[in-house]
């Protein structure tokens, strides 16, 4: 497998960068996978779990929020609001800002305040699923 060159930036940290041997991205399509010497595009990333291999046979993950992938001339540079490692993620934290997501769109506020409570809500849901999945750093 050949490696290709790939940027990771979450609002607040530079996440990974570095080579890359495969990635795999959530989009409104479902989970969308790229290779070296893939074709240019540009797609919206949605709340998901980011796979990705920087060494063969040795795959990672990391909770994603929402963000945009751009693959041009063979690099791929992806820009997020947040990225996390399962380790990185307190799972009590996500636990309660899940809970106070549901109690928010309960309350039956205005649209702005709805939307804003489903996206707290879908990112506190995929820190869980991503944790899950890792039990080991727990």
């Amino acid at each position: 497998m050949q490696a290709f060159r790939v940027e990771i930036l979450a609002s607040d940290h530079p996440f990974y960068s570095g080579d890359c041997y495969s990635l795999v991205i959530p989009t409104l399509n479902g989970m969308y996978g790229i290779h070296a010497h893939h074709s240019n595009m540009i797609t919206a990333i949605v709340p998901g779990t980011l796979q990705y291999q920087i060494r063969e046979n040795e795959p990672l993950e990391a909770a994603v929020s929402g963000g945009m992938a751009k693959v041009e001339n063979g690099e791929v540079l992806i820009l997020v609001d947040t990225a996390e490692r399962p380790e990185e993620i307190d799972a009590n934290r996500a636990r309660r800002r899940a809970d106070a997501a549901k109690e928010a769109l309960l309350q039956k506020k205005s649209i702005q305040e709805y939307r804003a409570a489903q996206a707290s809500l879908a990112r506190a849901l995929n820190r869980l699923r991503v944790k899950r999945q890792r039990p080991h750093h727990q």
